[in-house]
């Protein structure tokens, strides 16, 4: 099974940690948020992982080796997290799992998705709104919710709000060979329909070349496509502001 790490993000609110390296190497807990995800992985028997670099992509590149690689999404500043996961497109073939490179998550947590039923599987946190007592500096407002009914996910985005949602996406997902080839096969579509209007407004982003993960998944399911979820309760933390990092350095007992 393979992971591909979307981490070529600038992390701006978490200056100065991302002065001079990306998100995913801030420490929590002592140890880079990386080296977090990679001890869940291999908790859960993923030992091929592919990371997305983009900014201080050299200080991702040190943890090539056994298991580990990166690819590099060369237009970082000016693009977000879908164009990462496509950065990587060679290596989207099922089974794989992605996953956002500010999140710190418990093994257990990526065993609930790899046993959950589904060719494009989204993990929920049904204890979502817990998480957002206090956090003022990444209100519930940012917080990428769920509608869901009869197992499959409808709505997904950060415009679902917090009436009727089923929990929040935690940016780890999982794809079977269908699923995979289905996220594919969108994206070369939309990159053709695209070409030359990247600034045109896509799904819930305003442009295509800004959009994120969950408005491909909702473009999927507004066009048919089955999604589903796996709910968890907690043990996992995104780490998006200082104040976020503080916070996990209290309470992220699960690492």
């Amino acid at each position: 099974m393979k992971a591909i790490v979307l981490a070529a993000g600038m992390g701006r609110r978490l200056v100065p940690h991302t002065d001079r390296v990306p998100k995913a190497l801030v420490p929590v807990r002592g140890q880079p948020i990386l080296t977090h995800q990679l001890r869940a992985y291999r908790g859960a028997a993923i030992d091929d992982v592919v990371v997305v670099r983009g900014w201080c992509g050299e200080r991702l590149a040190e943890f090539e080796g056994p298991g580990v690689r990166t690819v590099e999404n060369s237009r970082f500043a000016e693009t977000n997290i879908l164009h990462s996961l496509f950065a990587a497109e060679a290596e989207i073939s099922g089974p794989f799992v992605s996953c956002y490179g500010d999140i710190v998550f418990a093994p257990d947590v990526v065993r609930t998705l790899l046993d959950a039923p589904g060719d494009i599987v989204l993990t929920v946190d049904r204890d979502w709104a817990r998480s957002y007592q206090g956090r003022t500096e990444h209100p519930a407002s940012e917080a990428e919710l769920c509608r869901v009914a009869d197992g499959r996910v409808h709505r997904v985005g950060k415009c679902v709000g917090p009436d009727g949602a089923h929990g929040e996406f935690i940016g780890l997902a999982r794809y079977s060979a269908s699923g995979a080839e289905a996220m594919v096969s969108a994206w070369r579509r939309l990159r053709r329909e695209y070409h030359g209007r990247e600034h045109e407004p896509f799904a819930d982003s305003p442009a295509f070349a800004r959009s994120y993960l969950c408005d491909l998944f909702q473009h999927l399911i507004d066009r048919g496509v089955e999604v589903r979820h796996a709910d968890i309760h907690g043990r996992w933390r995104e780490i998006d502001t200082r104040q976020d990092l503080e916070r996990a350095e209290r309470e992220c007992d699960f690492l």
